[in-house]
C-alpha cells in the first residue's frame, strides 16, 4: 500500500472530529481522515469539496457529510482493514454528493442518505473484494423526503473462496417526493462454488409522480469472453484478471482523483491475487 500512503499524505489531514468546508477552503486539495471513530463534515453553501476517507484498523466508526444549498462534495471511503462504519449524509436544496466506496477487506458499512432540498442529486459507486473467508457487508437507504431530486447507485461485488457478500438496499420516497428520479443498482460475480452473495435492492414508494428503478444480478465469468482472450495467447490467469478488472474498474475510477484511483486499482489487483 506504499503508493496509496504516498498519495494520502500530499492531502490535507483532518485532525479533529469536526471539518467545516467554507468559502477561504483550497477545493483542489483533497481532505483526508484516517481511522477516525467520529468525523462530522459541513460543507458551507455554494462550497466544492472532496474528502478521502481511510479505514486501516479494525475499529467502529461514525462519520457524517452535512450539504449545505448548493454545495458539492465528492467522497472516496477505503476499507483496507475490517472496520466497522456508519456514514449519514444529509443535502440541501441543490446540493450534490459522489460517494465512492471501495471494500479490499472484510468490513461492516451502512451508508443513509437523506435529500431534504428540491433538485439534491445523489450518486454512490461501491465496490467490495471477498477473499478466502471473507464477509463483506454493504448497506444503502436513500430517502428522497421531498420533490425533484436524483439519486443514482451502483453497486458491485465479487467472491471467492468461502467468502460471503451483502448488499442490502432501499430507496425511500415520501409521499409529497413528487418527479423523484432514483436508480438502484446491484452487480455481482462469483469466482467459486463455495462463495456467496446476497443483493437485496428494494423501493418504498408514496409518491406517484416518480421514475424509480432498481435490480440485482449474482453470476459467474463469462466464459466466452474468456476463451476469446484465451485463444489471443493469454494464460486463464490473465484473462480471468482482465475480466474483473473490468468489471470492478469503473467503480474505481469515479472517486474523481486519478493517482488515487490508480493507486485503489493496483491495490485491487493485488487483492485479486487472493481471490479464488
Amino acid at each position: 500500500m506504499a503508493a496509496l500512503t504516498d498519495i494520502l499524505s500530499g492531502f490535507r489531514s483532518v485532525g479533529s472530529e469536526r471539518l467545516r468546508i467554507g468559502d477561504d477552503s483550497d477545493a483542489v486539495q483533497p481532505f483526508v481522515a484516517v481511522d477516525s471513530a467520529k468525523l462530522r463534515v459541513e460543507v458551507a453553501a455554494g462550497v466544492s469539496a472532496r474528502l478521502v476517507v481511510v479505514h486501516e484498523k479494525p475499529l467502529a466508526s461514525s462519520l457524517s457529510f452535512l450539504l449545505e444549498r448548493g454545495a458539492q462534495l465528492e467522497v472516496t471511503e477505503v476499507f483496507l482493514g475490517e472496520a466497522f462504519a456508519e456514514v449519514r449524509t444529509v443535502q440541501a436544496a441543490d446540493s450534490s454528493c459522489c460517494l465512492t466506496a471501495v471494500q479490499l477487506a472484510g468490513a461492516n458499512v451502512s451508508y443513509r442518505i437523506d435529500l431534504d432540498g428540491a433538485h439534491a442529486a445523489s450518486r454512490v459507486g461501491g465496490l467490495f473484494l471477498a477473499a478466502e473467508s471473507e464477509h463483506c457487508v454493504m448497506e444503502l437507504r436513500t430517502a428522497h423526503n421531498v420533490p425533484d431530486c436524483t439519486s443514482d447507485s451502483l453497486m458491485k461485488g465479487i467472491a471467492g473462496g468461502n467468502a460471503v457478500g451483502e448488499f442490502r438496499g432501499l430507496v425511500y420516497v415520501a409521499p409529497d417526493a413528487q418527479r423523484t428520479d432514483a436508480r438502484q443498482q446491484s452487480r455481482n460475480i462469483l469466482l467459486s462454488e463455495t462463495a456467496r452473495i446476497d443483493a437485496k435492492p428494494q423501493l418504498e414508494i408514496y409518491a406517484d409522480d416518480v421514475k424509480c428503478s432498481h435490480g440485482a444480478t449474482v453470476g459467474q465469468m463469462d466464459a466466452d469472453a474468456i476463451l476469446y482472450m484465451r485463444q489471443r495467447g493469454l494464460s486463464p490467469a490473465q484473462a480471468r484478471r482482465l475480466q474483473i478488472e473490468g468489471f470492478a474498474g469503473d467503480i474505481v475510477r469515479r472517486c474523481g482523483i486519478d493517482a488515487l484511483g490508480e493507486a485503489l486499482a493496483d491495490a485491487m489487483s493485488r487483492k485479486m491475487e487472493k481471490i479464488r
